[in-house]
Order: C-alpha cells, then structure tokens, then sequence
C-alpha cells in the first residue's frame, strides 16, 4: 500500500489502466485506520491516498479538492473509493460520486461509520461532541486553535455551551489517547465518555473495495 498526500492534476478521460488494483481517496484524519485495516487484512490491492484533514475546517473546499485528485488518479485505477462521508459538504461529495460513478463512505461523517451508520442514526445524540484517536491526538490543531479557544476562553460556551457530553470513540485501546480524550472534555467542561468501536463500518466499506 502507498500513501501520498494529493493536491495536483494531471490530464484525465484516459481508460483505468490499474489492472484490479483499488484507490482509497480519503481524508488525513482517517489515514492511520486506513492503513491499519489493510495491513491487518493483506489488501495489497489497496493503495491510499489522502488530502489535509484540515479541510474539515473549511467543508466547501472538499469536494472541489477530490475532484482534482480523482481526474489525477482515474487512469491508473480500477476503483477509486472515497475515503470521507459527507462531512459538511451539503451533498457535494455525493454529487461528485454520482458525476464519476463512485462510491464514498457509508454516513454523514467518520462519527457515524466508526460507531456503526445505523446505531448512530438511531441514537440521535445532538448534546454529545464526539472525537475519534485522530481528533485525541490533534485536539488542539483542530479545536482549540481554529476555534480561537487557546486566545479567548471565553468562547467556549458560545461555541459549546449546547453540548452536554464529549464522546470519545475509541478505535485503539490506548490509555494516553484516552487521557487526552479526557482533558479536552474537562477543557470544554462537558462530561466525558469512552467507546470503543474498533473500525466499525470503515472495515465492511474497504473489503467491499
């Protein structure tokens, strides 16, 4: 399996030439899992790419960065999965995927495929603020920092103040992440719980690929 970062275009309308091998286009926050699950699995068929899990941030930018990569890749693969489920995009990605007769991620965010798309769905949990490893480890590059937390405390109620619980979905058994889970809870002051859900949907939507 390879990894790249993916941000450049390169001429495409050339027949897939990947002779049965599978792109997985996805987001950063999701590259570690990614490359867990086919090394665990022996999917050397399976290559990855990935744009900055910092788009998340900025929604609007995703679709028009995974069209760029997938015209990019499109000649040298049998398969492209996207690697993203909605994530904010307001149905963008969908449409992308119906444009070039692909197939995303099950659910409206990685939340969802981690905890299983239907018992999330059904659990409806609107006061809950969830994190995943990748958040645990990047708590302050992707929340603190961008929301302006680390400069103006103050905001936090404005931004958190609806929420009653921080949900920690844990894909490892790992207790440093889970101590990081917990301070970023007791910094937002919500109440903190822990779920391990392993890969959850991730792993059905790659051995489908």
């Amino acid at each position: 399996m390879t990894f790249a970062d993916d941000t450049t275009l390169t001429r495409a309308g050339l027949p897939p030439q990947g002779r049965g091998r599978v792109l997985v286009l996805a987001c950063g926050a999701l590259a570690r899992e990614i490359k867990a699950l086919t090394r665990l699995n022996g999917w050397d068929h399976i290559d990855l790419a990935c744009l900055p899990a910092i788009l998340h941030n900025r929604p609007e930018r995703i679709a028009p960065a995974l069209r760029k990569a997938i015209l990019r890749h499109r000649p040298n693969y049998d398969t492209i999965l996207i690697g993203y489920g909605d994530c904010g995009t307001g149905g963008a990605i969908d449409a992308l995927c119906a444009e070039f007769g692909i197939e995303r991620l099950p659910g409206p965010h990685c939340y969802a495929f981690f905890s299983g798309t239907a018992a999330f769905e059904a659990d409806g949990e609107v006061t809950s603020f969830f994190l995943t490893d990748f958040l645990a480890r990047q708590f302050d590059a992707f929340v603190t920092e961008p929301l302006g937390l680390d400069r103006h405390p103050e905001l936090r109620d404005a931004y958190f103040g609806n929420y009653e619980t921080l949900v920690y979905l844990a894909q490892t058994d790992d207790d440093a992440l889970t101590a990081r889970a917990e301070a970023a809870a007791r910094s937002l002051g919500l109440a903190f719980e822990r779920r391990f859900t392993g890969y959850g949907d991730l792993a059905d939507a790659l051995a489908s690929a």
